[in-house]
């Protein structure tokens, strides 16, 4: 049996070696070639050096964008303890101003400055939004929102993020038209509804926003305190939704930087949340430090899948979208000029309401709402409890003066690095784009006349040759250097918006608009990520 089966092989062996030299030998010279084949990277090092600058670029973004937050944490910290500290004395200076002018006398043509004005509003609206507040019981939403199921608080919570979103953006709307309405100059008076319907416009969308940011705070609160942490989970994992409907969108510069603006909001928001969470929980337990180191876990698993989502969602944007990791370093350039222009003498706007335009901050119903849960938490009986918060208001205001001066001193350079100085004495954001923008429609008036005829420019004073657009009417932005440090288009963008001025494209560019500077974005828009 053995001797046949060896036979067999035998055979079969013979047989492979007669095929192997009686074939053609092209199969062999195949797979020769693909076991000794090789090939030499530096024939295309471009593209592998692109790859390579790629991973550099990601492993960079976590650096760049924890500092870019960094500093817009602070100047959220700045404008939201303004309404704490500096608010309320110049509120009482505007007051004993206006209490003091039969002594004084009329020194101008103002009772009082446009700025006193605006602080006065701000104060009216911070008391009775906070009498208004005190009819609210948060113990009783606590428990209604306890009694729903974890679905419908997951349901909630989303809806209540997406409100707070819309809120965001149009409130300081709301509050800009009322600052404008009472300190608009007489001889520029335009018609509109009253100062009193913008104030009480106002009123409505500060303390609605505060009872929805309040919402929020509570459904937090709940899940904090379940026993099981499948809510709390929930919650979590809906940070890594961003993702998917973020990171798969064209991104330009200036969409990135609405949505560094958006982070950084919300993660100064989940902060000041996190806090008002801590402080009814410790008001729950009589303020035992024990509970502190509780609630400290969850705490940290927040802020890190925060932190986490942010890296991942700015590092895949950036590679799919080809933008450098210096862009960061240009928008903290930008928002260090909003600091150190609002600090001009003739500055147009308070710096609070700056950071509210550019990152929709509203500083205004998240401090009256920890106002609300601070005393209704705290308790204050005798003069050593008012000696106590004597002393923590005067270190909130060194805190306040602190921070300010850093943050002057960090944005002076900041400004200086990318040789903007030149930008602090251009006028507003606002008149050179709305100057632009007439320009430009002069410009598309100017090219749709000329494919009329040269009957009708004759008619109308223009030049012989009317299809020849002269370079002062094309849409020209003021140019310095660090325009081009701030927007760097694209080569194709800027040769179609050439074309298009030029009269090349014709109508297939007629809708197009030119790309805006970093310093003219002070919309807070949510809706797909543009900038109209």
């Amino acid at each position: 049996m053995n001797r046949a089966v060896l036979l067999s092989l035998l055979n079969f062996l013979l047989l492979f070696l007669y095929l192997l030299v009686h074939i053609d030998l092209s199969l062999v010279r195949f797979i020769t070639t693909e076991l000794t084949r090789g090939y030499f990277l530096e024939h295309n090092e471009a593209k592998y050096t692109e790859r390579r600058e790629r991973v550099y670029t990601c492993l960079r973004i976590p650096k760049e964008l924890e500092k870019l937050m960094t500093f817009g944490f602070f100047l959220c910290l700045d404008a939201f303890l303004y309404v704490f500290t500096l608010l309320p004395l110049r509120v009482i200076l505007a007051l004993l101003r206006l209490l003091t002018l039969p002594c004084c006398g009329l020194s101008g043509s103002r009772l009082l400055q446009p700025a006193q004005v605006c602080d006065v509003l701000k104060g009216f609206i911070m008391v009775l939004c906070y009498s208004m507040m005190s009819y609210v019981d948060y113990a009783m939403m606590y428990h209604l929102i306890r009694g729903q199921s974890v679905i419908k608080l997951y349901i909630i919570y989303n809806m209540l993020e997406v409100a707070d979103r819309l809120f965001s953006s149009f409130g300081q709307d709301i509050l800009d038209a009322l600052y404008w309405t009472a300190t608009e100059p007489k001889e520029k008076k335009r018609a509109h509804i009253g100062v009193i319907p913008h104030f009480f416009m106002a009123v409505l969308y500060v303390f609605l926003h505060a009872i929805l940011i309040m919402v929020q705070a509570t459904t937090l609160n709940v899940a904090f305190n379940s026993h099981n942490k499948s809510l709390l989970t929930i919650m979590m994992s809906n940070n890594f939704v961003e993702i998917k409907g973020s990171v798969f969108k064209k991104f330009e510069k200036n969409n990135l930087f609405q949505m560094s603006n958006s982070d950084i909001k919300e993660r100064f928001t989940n902060y000041i949340l996190l806090l008002i969470v801590c402080l009814r929980n410790m008001e729950q337990f009589s303020w035992n430090p024990d509970h502190l180191w509780v609630l400290f876990p969850d705490v940290l698993m927040v802020i890190a899948s925060e932190v986490a989502v942010d890296i991942v969602k700015h590092a895949f944007i950036t590679k799919f979208n080809d933008i450098s990791a210096d862009v960061y370093g240009e928008y903290r350039a930008s928002l260090a000029f909003d600091l150190v222009s609002s600090r001009q003498k003739n500055a147009y706007t308070d710096y609070s309401d700056s950071v509210s335009r550019r990152m929709g901050f509203i500083p205004l119903p998240l401090a009256l709402l920890l106002i609300r849960v601070v005393t209704s938490s705290v308790k204050i009986q005798g003069s050593l409890s008012f000696m106590c918060v004597l002393l923590f208001y005067m270190g909130m205001i060194t805190l306040k003066v602190l921070n300010s001066i850093v943050l002057l001193g960090t944005s002076c350079v900041f400004v200086k690095e990318a040789n903007m100085e030149e930008k602090l004495f251009d006028p507003p954001p606002s008149a050179v784009s709305s100057r632009a923008n007439s320009r430009a429609h002069r410009t598309k008036h100017v090219h749709t006349s000329s494919q009329q005829g040269s009957t009708q420019s004759s008619k109308t004073g223009n030049n012989s040759q009317p299809t020849i657009i002269t370079e002062s009417s094309a849409p020209a932005f003021p140019k310095s250097d660090s325009d081009t440090f701030l927007t760097t288009p694209d080569e194709e963008d800027d040769d179609k918006i050439i074309n298009a001025n030029t009269g090349l494209e014709g109508d297939s560019l007629k809708n197009r608009t030119p790309k805006k500077d970093l310093l003219e974005i002070d919309r807070f828009t949510i809706c797909g990520n543009r900038i109209d």
